[in-house]
């Protein structure tokens, strides 16, 4: 089982680009759909924790899955399989990047890819939302409306929404 979440872990974070959120819903198709390791309820709640703890989604999201599925070993090597990929990446590539910053070729390269992380970060929230039974009732879509609203129009601190939202949910 570790050398499986390591494995899994390791080509997410390889083929993810565009950052912790862009690969959600790899981590939610490998976990939830093909491995069955979480229910999609489960994904859900380890989401939540791993946004409101202090460092990157997808490496708290891998740490957290990693400890659900295999304890304290499993969390370290799924935590190590996410980053290793980015480190090597990085550190090779980093030349480069900075020899062809300017190169039009290059930057359209990053151009194209720009559009496709943000389909997969809206993708990945719908499949959450649509997975966990969000969208059930009106007061789940208002709570959804209300937060993105004032996301986007008031620049609320993440951290500040979801503590609030928590503590509405509470009382609701």
């Amino acid at each position: 089982m570790q050398w499986l979440l390591f494995k899994t872990f390791f080509l997410i974070g390889a083929f993810s680009f565009g950052g912790g959120y862009a690969m959600l819903p790899l981590i939610q198709q490998e976990v939830v759909q093909k491995y069955a390791w979480l229910t999609a309820t489960q994904f859900a709640d380890i989401l939540s924790v791993a946004e409101m703890t202090p460092g990157p989604v997808s490496i708290n999201t891998a740490t957290y899955v990693g400890y659900q599925v295999a304890g304290i070993s499993g969390s370290v090597l799924a935590t190590i399989g996410v980053v290793l990929p980015s480190l090597i990446i990085i550190t090779t590539l980093a030349g480069i990047v900075l020899k062809n910053k300017n190169n039009p070729y290059f930057q359209g390269v990053f151009h194209g890819l720009r559009p496709v992380v943000v389909a997969l970060i809206i993708g990945a929230a719908i499949i959450l939302g649509i997975n966990t039974n969000t969208f059930t009732n009106m007061v789940e879509i208002f709570l959804t409306v209300m937060a993105l609203g004032l996301f986007y129009f008031t620049k609320l601190h993440p951290i500040l929404l979801l503590l609030g939202f928590g503590f509405l949910g509470f009382f609701i």
